[in-house]
């Protein structure tokens, strides 16, 4: 089934996957962990973020969030 998109607006793509429409899967080739604290990764053209005091936990105790073997 075809899908009908209206405007889009990408400002930056890095390393990653841009996908519309349909599809079977996607499976990522690489994975990364990263922290950030309240409006800390705000993307777009124009952003404003009013925050108080933040604090990010850090804490994982499970140590695999997404294996990825076998995504060859």
């Amino acid at each position: 089934m075809p899908a009908i998109i209206g405007p889009v607006q990408i400002v930056a793509v890095s390393g990653g996957i841009v996908q519309f429409g349909d599809t079977v899967y996607i499976s990522p080739k690489s994975t990364a962990k990263t922290y950030g604290g309240s409006g800390g990764f705000n993307t777009g053209g124009i952003i404003i973020a009013n925050n108080g005091i933040s604090g990010t936990n850090v804490l994982d105790p499970d140590l695999i969030d997404q294996p990825i073997a076998g995504n060859n």
